[in-house]
């Protein structure tokens, strides 16, 4: 892969660590801000939503500018967001803090997904988003689990100053290493070409089965922490650990999503989906042994991450070249809106007295709307192609 694609890796490496870290701070976090479980999962609701709302909104005031100094923009907005929550002396300014920096999340995937793409050759492009997005799947499989460690050592906030420094490190290598041309040289796409996207039917689909297909990981990843100790039996010390075996699964899903995708992005899209919903039915059977839930962990990350590659490319192919960057923006923001029903499903099983060990059945039959979405689209591209073939009368 071109150097350019692996410095958008590092770019997405601080910011999924950044999204995920939370998750295992949360019973830290709660106590030390005195609020419950679900209210500091909240944390990551809130997140999640400010990337649905900021990713096509910086998308579109951005469209005309470089796309480097885009990038480095989003960079710098993260670093500060991120030393912000460090810093907050209550719930309220941490929450404020993390929407500042979700800000930056769905725009810096969305514009470099689309200069991903166009630096490498045609049968490449889901290989080369996967790339991009193995910055996320390492975030998860280091950021998350020593934030946790950090957590648990030095406190939540030293976790966050850590987050901080890589945000500076990866404003340094995106400088570095991404050239200053990439798409300036593109004829200007107006507001009217780029909205107009929005109307395109398999767009709109392509969005809502990353929406439900997504949230269902998040049901149960958001309160991993409290379910392991909670309801498993694991210790606090056992978390990060398992962490890294989820983040493993994470690594092994984004190469194998993105290889699928090159290969069949139809049959990509539905058997990803399908293993996402199979592997959480079988978390829900296990969840009460540890060694078997270890293992379903890891298969877990192996299916979630497995989607993440055909679903952004779904969406991409079915954008066009003139709405291609807002709609690469908007299915970021889908997977985020994704992260913000998870985790508020997740937060309302737990309120209504379902408990723990029922999240991941909540999280399979949201999963399954997604499959059923993703189905009913593959059904009407088959619809369209047959009209096309049919001699006009």
């Amino acid at each position: 892969m071109p150097p350019a694609v692996l410095a958008l890796t590092a770019g997405a490496f601080g910011i999924g660590t950044t999204e995920f870290i939370i998750m295992g701070l949360l019973l830290q976090v709660a106590a030390d801000m005195h609020v419950s479980v679900p209210v500091a999962g909240l944390l990551i609701s809130g997140y999640a939503l400010g990337v649905f709302v900021g990713a096509p909104v910086l998308t579109l005031a951005t469209r005309r500018m470089p796309r480097k100094t885009v990038l480095l923009a989003l960079m710098a907005i993260f670093t500060l967001g991120n030393a912000a929550c460090a810093l907050a002396p209550n719930y309220e300014l941490l929450m404020a803090a993390r929407v500042l920096t979700s800000l930056a999340h769905g725009t810096f995937f969305g514009v470099g997904s689309v200069v991903a793409t166009s630096l490498v050759a045609e049968d490449k492009r889901a290989s080369a988003i996967s790339t991009m997005f193995i910055g996320l799947t390492v975030a998860t499989l280091l950021g998350v689990p020593f934030g946790a460690w950090f957590g648990l050592m030095l406190g939540w906030r030293a976790a966050f100053w850590a987050v901080t420094v890589i945000g500076v490190i990866a404003f340094a290598v995106v400088a570095a290493l991404v050239p200053g041309h990439v798409g300036n040289g593109d004829k200007p796409i107006s507001l009217a070409e780029e909205v107009a996207v929005l109307g395109r039917p398999q767009v709109l689909l392509g969005l809502a089965m990353t929406v439900f297909g997504f949230a269902g990981l998040f049901v149960v990843f958001t309160y991993i922490q409290p379910i392991l100790t909670r309801f498993t039996g694991f210790s606090e010390a056992a978390v990060s650990p398992i962490l890294l075996v989820f983040g493993a699964g994470l690594a092994i899903g984004n190469v194998a999503g993105g290889k699928l995708a090159d290969r069949g992005l139809a049959r990509a899209l539905i058997g990803t989906l399908a293993a996402l919903a199979i592997v959480l039915l079988g978390l829900a059977a296990v969840l009460s042994v540890k060694i078997p839930t270890i293992a379903l962990i890891l298969l877990l990350g192996i299916a979630a991450f497995a989607t993440v590659a055909p679903l952004q490319l779904r969406v991409l192919e079915a954008a066009g070249p003139s709405g291609r960057t807002l709609a690469s923006s908007l299915n970021i923001a889908a997977f985020n809106l994704g992260n913000a029903l998870g985790a508020w499903a997740g937060g309302v099983a737990i309120d209504r007295g379902l408990g723990l060990s029922a999240l991941p059945l909540v999280a399979a039959g949201i999963t399954a709307i997604g499959l059923v979405l993703a189905l009913w689209s593959l059904q009407l591209d088959r619809r369209q192609t047959v009209i096309a073939a049919c001699p006009a009368e």
